[in-house]
């Protein structure tokens, strides 16, 4: 999956977008890519690797890594020892390696996880919606990605760590800088249970209009297809 974007940041560009488009445009308007994917993942250059934490070079990546830096989630996924799970990655990159290290150390599947699965659940939202989500949805939207922020997910399991080092040289400036990766994995079942209950609770708690209920009633429907 290449884009995890934040309540926080969908909310602005809709308010931005409000006060450039009329209402009566807005739910005739089917977003592209570019309104989605506004923070797209940071692209790795395996040539640019020159230390990882298996040593020297760049040719002891992990099979897990290996994939993720080749073609993202999407990829990590077809790895059949992982087909009843759904995977994640945080990641993180300064050149601070000591502090970098304690976060992943740190790093938490119960306290940090949640986000990077609310980030999923949005995204998957967003994409399964014909129009802008606050229009296709109402007030389930916002609620359900609040809820997947808020929620636990057992089963959850911290796989690895792993971490780069990479130099460049741009303008006769040469820099380092170090990027750690959390690979997490969850089995699909459990996670699938987790979310069903949220969007029923959720769709209990809203009153959507007759287009809106229909399109959740599609999503509830579709939901894990591509997910």
């Amino acid at each position: 999956m290449k884009t995890k974007i934040s309540t926080a940041i969908y909310l602005l560009c809709v308010i931005v977008l409000s006060g450039c488009i009329s209402r009566n445009n807005v739910t005739h308007l089917v977003p592209g890519d570019e309104y989605y994917n506004s923070k797209p993942e940071k692209i790795i250059a395996v040539d640019s690797i020159t230390e990882t934490k298996n040593g020297a070079g760049n040719a002891n990546l992990p099979q897990w890594m290996h994939a993720y830096i080749s073609g993202g989630i999407a990829e990590l996924e077809r790895i059949d020892l992982y087909r009843d799970r759904y995977l994640f990655i945080g990641r993180s990159e300064g050149a601070n390696f000591t502090a970098l290290n304690k976060w992943a150390g740190n790093y938490s599947v119960v306290k940090d996880f949640p986000r990077l699965a609310a980030a999923r659940i949005e995204y998957r939202l967003v994409s399964a919606a014909l129009l802008y989500p606050d229009d296709e949805y109402g007030s389930f939207f916002e609620m359900l990605i609040k809820k997947a922020f808020d929620s636990e997910y057992p089963g959850a399991i911290k796989e690895e760590t792993f971490w780069i080092k990479t130099e460049q040289i741009n303008e006769d400036i040469y820099s380092q800088n170090y990027e750690f990766f959390v690979f997490i994995s969850i089995d699909k079942a459990a996670m699938q249970n987790v979310i069903r209950k949220m969007m029923a609770e959720v769709t209990a708690d809203v009153t959507p209009t007759r287009s809106q209920g229909a399109s959740i009633n599609r999503l509830q429907q579709i939901f894990f297809e591509g997910f």
